[in-house]
């Protein structure tokens, strides 16, 4: 049974937002777009090169409505929500085009108006349509995502899987300090200030090295921990998991009781609103994760990356929208899954990619039966920072990937000076998906030799002709707008 994240007086406010939403949309067609992903996915990129691509003509060859030409103009006009953060795309892509560097990480959530007037495919639709659609895109980060499953449990439950995850094999020698001083705590002895936020810091602590890149650990609730903003250092965030809790009631004004309050205000302050006033309007959603990293921080990567996924997957409320659910019960109908950083492997390994991360959102949804939901998964790369070619020199030819690769990183002992292209061998991902998960059953470490993954540098846009600067190169985002959004500009 899928667990329900919104309490009556929740579904009523979302279903009145819905009702007016839906009524606006018949004289005024628009569709939110979610964008979120896991920690280094690129979603700020992605958003960054869908606008562009859509503004300045963009090749887009698996787009029907820009390859068929029914798309006339792209444009940007003020967003809906004026309480929510404007998408900065003109500083993101100055920093891309201009500067060569990437755009930071989202740390918030944000907010963009992109409105496309087009041409119906269809008589009928020319008839009826006004041909154009507002599509608002909606950025945050996926930590906040992973929040939601806390509204279905109590204090005890959030510690119970909090301690249970921070003493499992993939992240004891992470939480050491954190269980040896939650563990000398007396959860029912008299509250104190200094040791919650003692607890909360180290807990943070702990939280911090699970998301370091040579650990790439996806599943880190409370998401606010690591993105605190403006709730930096208050009540709600001042709390912790406490291990071996027992049945009995917290006795009043004990350690327990202040940590099960605050925990409480965590969801009513943070969790329950961003639920009700964003993903609960959503109407699309993608979904960038980075499966490279975790395939080469190894076994625990992966799986921790399937249980995140699965926990994704069930915040959308899958299924097909009919007209009841549309005016009352919003439900996101298209959830995109997108393998990103595709530029960092030769083409020979993209469709396998695509294959093992196919694989494992099956595998995710197979752990919350979710059925209904039109989910596809891609490879792509928002902004293509390569260039294929190969090496000949040897018996057979070897697959080479061409880029700048950002100051300092490094290969085998070689660091990059950040200016000299340079061509790599990536590495190869297994052809069969299956003999890869059946070794994780197996609890073995799968056998992928290291993907060498360089941080290469934004691509240096050329210019036409007659000076004008082309669209970001990337790979399969034309066939991510067909899936998302295609079906909305016939």
């Amino acid at each position: 049974m899928t667990p329900s994240f919104s309490s009556l007086t929740d579904e009523a406010l979302i279903a009145l937002g819905t009702i007016g939403e839906r009524a606006s949309s018949l004289f005024n067609p628009s569709l939110r777009l979610g964008v979120t992903g896991l920690s280094r996915a690129g979603k700020t990129i992605f958003i960054t090169s869908l606008v562009h691509n859509l503004l300045h003509g963009g090749r887009l060859p698996m787009f029907e409505a820009a390859w068929s030409g029914r798309i006339s103009k792209a444009y940007l006009q003020p967003q809906p929500d004026d309480d929510v953060p404007r998408f900065q795309y003109e500083d993101h892509i100055a920093r891309l085009v201009q500067d060569r560097l990437w755009p930071d990480s989202t740390r918030a959530i944000s907010e963009l108006r992109l409105v496309i007037e087009y041409e119906s495919a269809s008589s009928w639709g020319r008839m009826f349509s006004g041909g154009k659609l507002n599509l608002d895109i909606v950025d945050y980060p996926g930590e906040w995502l992973l929040d939601l499953p806390l509204l279905t449990q109590d204090y005890r439950a959030f510690s119970r899987n909090a301690v249970e995850l921070a003493r499992s094999s993939a992240r004891s020698d992470l939480s050491g300090k954190f269980l040896a001083r939650a563990s000398q705590v007396d959860a029912h002895g008299e509250a104190s200030e200094e040791t919650a936020r003692e607890l909360a810091a180290l807990f943070t602590e702990y939280l911090a090295a699970c998301k370091a890149d040579s650990r790439a650990l996806s599943t880190l609730p409370p998401g606010r921990f690591l993105m605190p903003g403006d709730l930096d250092g208050s009540p709600a965030l001042t709390f912790a998991p406490l291990p071996d809790l027992d049945d009995s009631r917290a006795p009043s004004g004990s350690l327990q009781a202040m940590m099960e309050r605050r925990f409480e205000s965590y969801k009513s302050v943070v969790v329950r609103p961003f639920f009700r006033e964003h993903v609960a309007r959503l109407d699309r959603q993608i979904v960038l994760i980075d499966a490279m990293q975790a395939m080469n921080a190894g076994r625990d990567a992966v799986i921790d990356l399937e249980r995140a996924l699965a926990e994704v997957l069930e915040c959308f409320r899958p299924g097909r929208n009919n007209l009841i659910s549309r005016l009352f019960t919003h439900r996101i109908d298209k959830v995109l899954v997108a393998a990103t950083k595709a530029d960092h492997l030769h083409h020979e390994s993209h469709d396998r990619l695509e294959a093992l991360v196919s694989r494992l959102v099956d595998r995710a949804a197979e752990r919350i039966g979710a059925t209904g939901a039109d989910i596809e998964v891609i490879a792509m790369a928002a902004v293509r920072a390569t260039r294929e070619a190969s090496d000949t020199s040897g018996s057979e030819a070897l697959p080479l990937i061409v880029g700048t690769p950002i100051k300092g990183d490094e290969i085998d002992g070689h660091t990059f000076d950040g200016e000299t292209k340079t061509a790599i061998f990536p590495g190869d991902l297994p052809k069969n998906p299956e003999s890869f998960f059946e070794q994780l059953e197996s609890a073995s470490q799968p056998t992928i030799p290291p993907i060498n993954i360089v941080r290469f540098r934004p691509p240096k846009i050329e210019r036409d002709e007659r000076g004008v600067k082309l669209s970001l190169p990337h790979i399969r985002l034309d066939r991510a707008l067909n899936f998302l959004i295609g079906d909305r500009l016939e």
